[in-house]
């Protein structure tokens, strides 16, 4: 068993994280806000020196004239803590407006061009061409099938009955795989996470293994 320092008190907070597996304790709830304090303060320092010192202050003593279009976003950052003071809060509200507009305007077109029109792309390219695999044709097929019977199953205006309702039925179907394997992928994730600590036990701290 190593008694080093910090691999002992990790599987100290690990073993009172897993502790909520029995019950909920106050081991799990000190690990708890451990990782939240720790999390908080570790973001607000990394905030403070990239965003603040190397974003802000840095440019402005190296070229003031010249930041103009520093000193701009840095006021309207630091009306972001006018909410913190009564009177003036509403201060607040003119950052955080021009914030999500220019997310909103930045986030929107990549959103368009990556997610809706590539997977309308992917459902209009030819279903067989000369060279290709029968199994590529299969897949093309699979997902052209997939897409027309779930947008008719999300066609409300018609009543789900006879061959509208067998289409989107089959709908439904591709509705329960997509979830299922979204699901299972996260799932998945969890599992690597959970070995990935069962593994610093087994072979950091009790050294069981190598």
């Amino acid at each position: 068993m190593s008694l080093e320092p910090g691999i002992l008190i990790s599987a100290l907070l690990t073993l009172a994280i897993y502790s909520f597996l029995y019950k909920d304790n106050p081991f799990y709830k000190l690990a708890e806000h451990i990782f939240v304090g720790v999390s908080t303060g570790y973001l607000l320092v990394v905030a403070l020196s990239d965003a603040l010192m190397r974003d802000l202050v840095a440019p402005l003593t190296m070229d003031l004239v010249g930041s103009f279009f520093i000193i701009l976003p840095g006021i309207f950052g630091c009306l972001m803590f006018t909410r913190l003071i009564g009177k003036i809060s509403w201060l607040s509200k003119v950052s955080l407006a021009i914030f999500i507009g220019v997310t909103s305007g930045y986030s929107i077109p990549n959103y368009i061009q990556g997610d809706l029109i590539k997977q309308t792309e992917a459902t209009i390219i030819p279903i067989y061409s000369q060279g290709q695999s029968l199994w590529t044709t299969f897949s093309i097929l699979v997902l052209l099938v997939g897409v027309l019977t779930v947008l008719v199953y999300f066609f409300f205006s018609v009543k789900h009955e006879g061959v509208v309702g067998y289409i989107s039925r089959l709908g439904t179907w591709y509705l329960m795989i997509f979830f299922g394997a979204a699901f299972g992928y996260t799932v998945m994730g969890r599992v690597s996470l959970l070995i990935g600590r069962m593994r610093f036990l087994l072979i950091d701290w009790l050294q069981i293994g190598g």
